[in-house]
């Protein structure tokens, strides 16, 4: 089976390795151009181009592939049984849909037709869903609507973060993909339920703003959400800190405004009041400092009882 191989960020890598370790013929990978990263501005590749390198296949970085008809030729001339598309991050035209004998199968990290869309574990995560999982589709010109394949499972746990359940589902992911590809001519595609569809949206980095009001549940989920990227934060002093890590707690005050710093406990943190009860902050990061226990914090600085957590004062 002649595979063309499209993806960009960490998630696909698994994949690609595994579809590499399965002696699947990759004739190509095609990935997004190399960025400028870091305060250095240093051009880096891919982290699927990498593998791609490392194992000699060849790679196409269209900076526009809808519209690149070198790529779209190249793609055409290789005539693969299938293209496998992986958070690749361009949509597709029909032309390119076309190409492949038994069309363009995409990992797509969620169980669909639950969070369509560009951020479905940080979304499943912030609804405080108790399960996820990957899905295989044969994709079509509008996102994540294509008919599905194979569905696999897994459990969301308490301390999961979106961190762990990327990695985690990279590896699930992985593993659907080539379960599918050995199975495909024995699967009979499985058409979405529009009606039950839910949509997830692009990650920004506003969406971190901690609106204390909300629900200690809410907040929490938030955090582990946005963990590791764009983190949840908050502003002391105008400050900015990054919350990394809090727990529900129990506490026997009332008349304190939610965002208050209700108490600081030296051995155990900072306490917080929310719109329904009260955050233990176990882990943050102060801005220009190194992520740290909250405890260790506090060793050598001082945290006011009384004041807020807030948005940033407007002068």
């Amino acid at each position: 089976m002649k595979i063309v191989f499209m993806g960009t960020p960490d998630f696909a890598v698994p994949s690609l390795k595994a579809l590499i370790n399965e002696d699947y013929k990759i004739e190509a990978v095609v990935t997004q151009p190399d960025k400028p990263k870091g305060r250095g501005k240093k051009v880096v590749m891919t982290p699927v181009k990498e593998v791609a390198i490392e194992n000699d296949i060849k790679v196409y970085q269209p900076a526009k592939i809808k519209k690149d008809e070198e790529v779209i030729n190249a793609l055409k001339e290789i005539n693969p049984d299938v293209i496998v598309v992986i958070a690749y991050g361009q949509l597709l035209s029909r032309e390119i849909l076309d190409i492949p004998k038994y069309g363009c199968i995409n990992v797509h990290g969620s169980i669909l037709p639950e969070y369509r869309g560009a951020s479905p574990i940080q979304t499943a995560i912030l609804d405080g869903k108790t399960e996820t999982g990957v899905t295989t589709q044969l994709m079509g010109l509008a996102m994540d609507t294509g008919d599905m394949l194979i569905t696999n499972k897994m459990d969301i746990l308490e301390n999961d973060t979106a961190g762990t359940m990327h990695n985690k589902l990279a590896v699930l992911g992985a593993n659907t993909l080539v379960d599918t590809l050995k199975n495909l001519k024995n699967i009979t595609p499985i058409k979405q339920d529009d009606e039950k569809a839910t949509y997830c949206k692009i990650i920004d980095k506003k969406f971190g703003l901690i609106d204390w009001s909300k629900p200690s549940s809410k907040i929490i989920n938030l955090i582990r959400a946005f963990n590791p990227w764009p983190s949840a934060f908050t502003y002391y002093d105008d400050t900015l800190v990054k919350i990394w890590d809090a727990e529900t707690y129990g506490m026997d005050k009332k008349n304190i405004d939610y965002g208050t710093i209700a108490d600081v406990i030296d051995k155990e943190g900072i306490i917080i009041k929310t719109g329904d009860g009260f955050l233990l902050i176990t882990e943050l990061q102060v801005q220009g400092k190194k992520r740290m226990k909250t405890v260790d914090y506090l060793k050598g600085n001082k945290v006011e009882k009384g004041k807020k957590f807030g948005v940033k004062k407007v002068d």
